[in-house]
């Protein structure tokens, strides 16, 4: 299927799906007749490959299972390219809350996120974002209709960056991408590295879609930092990596990849990625469940895995149509409030629960890439070092500047 027809077949308005309607068709009030969902996402760019066709097919994927229809009435997916601008966002977002979207889901970009959830705030609609980082979402720009689900930099910091810190890697110098995510990531692992005693000797900040390293990476090599920490996802860190590799900057430097995903290690390929360590909420072979869900995914979109932004999507749509569910209505402030009351258990997290901050919290995994001679076959990339619970993956509300937080 092209793009065309891909886009053509975007807005979703279930029919009636056997047994598994039964859930959606309890007696209850939609608005407008109609629960509609928006996957705002990067389909053209960078992050396309981590995001994009992938998170509008889990959305989509949730909107099945759930039955397709809410209190007897349909519930439609939209999609729409946000180009990795904020204000691109910003405007669809206004658009789609005045047109009836209930919640926009995804977000990829942190740029993005931060702007669709102050317009969240405003209009007063749901928006869940699973594809950025920038823990603004839930200190700044929080409110109750926006939820941060699958992780961020705080999470990753205390991840990656904080096993290789307690590892001895007292050294870093950062390649960061140089918006919201890159340097709200840069400063989280940044707080963790001088809380262990170490140093940041320097930074180099690059644009989103950079090709070329050669001068980024020239500059780390010149810091003599034991870690070159990798502020950066998707094309940006694939880049990075390649040109540190051909540059040998390997040799005598570790490299910190601060948000790995698996289509990121598919594409550099083992030899290349080998050793690398990453923080990721869901790896796609943790149980059965997991396997379960992925290849129903793989089958949807060609043959990638799902990541764990892919994962929270899911969970995190139908999580949201359960407790509207619950409520009754697609009220914001009743489902706002059974989305916090309301535990998450699913093939995503066993013990979730959203914060009044608008956080979900859950346990965070430490994973490394493995060897070649260690893969079993493709997509088999990752293996276990230590879980992170949720308690410690997260920033503590003692520390939320969010303005729903009562200390």
């Amino acid at each position: 299927m092209d793009l065309k027809q891909w886009a053509a077949a975007s807005v979703v308005a279930a029919a009636s799906l056997g047994v598994a309607q039964a859930q959606g068709t309890q007696p209850g009030k939609l608005s407008n007749n109609v629960l509609r969902i928006g996957v705002l996402t990067d389909i053209s760019g960078v992050y396309a490959d981590i995001s994009g066709k992938g998170a509008v097919e889990a959305v989509k994927m949730a909107v099945e299972d759930f039955g397709g229809s809410m209190f007897g009435k349909p519930i439609e997916v939209v999609f729409a390219d946000h180009q990795n601008k904020a204000d691109v966002g910003a405007a669809k977002a206004r658009e789609w809350y005045d047109g009836g979207v209930d919640m926009i889901n995804d977000l990829a970009n942190s740029g993005v996120a931060l702007a669709v959830a102050g317009v969240a705030k405003e209009k007063k609609r749901h928006a869940i974002v699973n594809n950025a980082s920038n823990v603004g979402v839930t200190n700044a720009q929080c409110s109750p209709y926006t939820v941060h689900y699958a992780y961020d930099a705080y999470s990753l910091a205390h991840g990656t960056g904080k096993a290789i810190a307690e590892a001895g890697g007292d050294t870093w110098f950062f390649l960061t991408v140089d918006f919201a995510f890159g340097i709200g990531l840069e400063q989280q692992v940044g707080d963790v590295v001088r809380a262990n005693k170490g140093r940041v000797v320097g930074a180099a900040r690059h644009p989103l879609g950079t090709t070329d390293f050669s001068s980024y990476v020239l500059q780390a090599q010149a810091s003599k930092a034991k870690i070159v920490g990798l502020a950066s996802t998707g094309n940006d860190t694939i880049n990075a990596i390649k040109a540190a590799n051909e540059f040998g900057i390997t040799k005598n430097q570790k490299l910190a990849a601060l948000l790995l995903w698996i289509q990121d290690v598919h594409a550099l390929g083992l030899p290349t990625a080998q050793g690398l360590q990453l923080t990721n909420a869901w790896y796609w072979d943790m149980n059965d469940e997991s396997r379960a869900f992925a290849k129903r995914f793989q089958q949807r979109v060609g043959g990638q895995m799902p990541n764990m932004a892919h994962a929270g999507d899911y969970s995190s749509t139908m999580h949201y149509l359960k407790a509207v569910q619950a409520a009754g209505t697609d009220d914001p402030d009743a489902v706002s409030a059974k989305m916090r009351e309301m535990p998450i258990s699913d093939m995503f997290t066993k013990a979730g629960k959203i914060r009044e901050d608008g956080r979900m919290v859950h346990d965070m995994y430490l994973w490394e890439v493995k060897s070649p001679a260690e893969s079993k076959g493709p997509w088999d990339y990752l293996k276990p070092v230590k879980t992170i619970p949720g308690d410690q993956a997260f920033m503590p509300l003692a520390q939320s500047s969010c303005y729903l937080v009562k200390k």
